[in-house]
């Protein structure tokens, strides 16, 4: 899968509907399965912001803003499929890009870029419940506006197959699946209104 289809779930963001479902307390499924659009998972602001890290579990899909053994958000994510997986091992964020596009993939836009590795960095996506990507760690849009808040150079990002936090707050998270959304046109993908429309509204933190 290229990047044509990270951000399909945008296909309808201009339409009234879509922008009704985005405001609203609603939450889209289809099949049971929630589209990441709509998923704003809970944020506590850092106490100590240098004491954050992120660990990601590949096999579970999920990531964890952690400042020590507190949880600070929890998301599902999509990670690379078996023939490109996520570099596992631990890394540490040294750039971030609120308007990222991508340089292999014909300029295709990834919102709150963080990278970790070269080339490889999580960022706002299509969402899927398996092993999707070429490497890169997708997120959904409002979970990746918090982390790409929470996160700094400099942070540590453990990248493997589980994390304790998987037995505990990962087992509460929802199933996301994006893939029956339309291709967002190709017009959209390459105006800044992307950016525009990927910021977060409201607070990000509950405390």
């Amino acid at each position: 899968m290229t990047l044509t289809t990270i951000l399909r779930h945008t296909a309808i963001l201009g339409t009234v509907a879509f922008a009704s479902c985005l405001t609203s307390c609603n939450t889209m499924t289809t099949g049971g399965a929630k589209f990441s659009t709509t998923f704003d998972p809970p944020a506590h602001r850092p106490h100590n912001p240098a004491a954050v890290t992120v660990n990601i579990s590949t096999v579970a899909q999920r990531l964890y803003v952690m400042e020590g053994n507190r949880v600070l958000l929890a998301t599902p994510c999509s990670v690379g499929k078996a023939g490109a997986p996520t570099p596992p091992g631990t890394h540490r964020i040294y750039s971030k890009e609120p308007k990222r596009r991508s340089h292999s993939y014909g300029e295709y836009p990834m919102p709150y870029w963080c990278e970790f590795a070269p080339a490889y960095g999580m960022h706002w996506g299509f969402v899927k419940p398996y092993p999707c990507t070429h490497g890169c760690v997708r997120l959904p849009k409002m979970a990746a506006a918090k982390v790409f808040a929470m996160v700094s150079n400099g942070t540590k990002v453990h990248v493997a197959a589980s994390h304790p936090e998987d037995a505990t707050i990962g087992r509460t998270l929802p199933v996301l699946d994006d893939s029956t959304m339309a291709d967002p046109p190709n017009s959209y993908m390459m105006s800044d209104k992307v950016f525009q429309d990927a910021q977060y509204k409201g607070n990000m933190f509950i405390d």
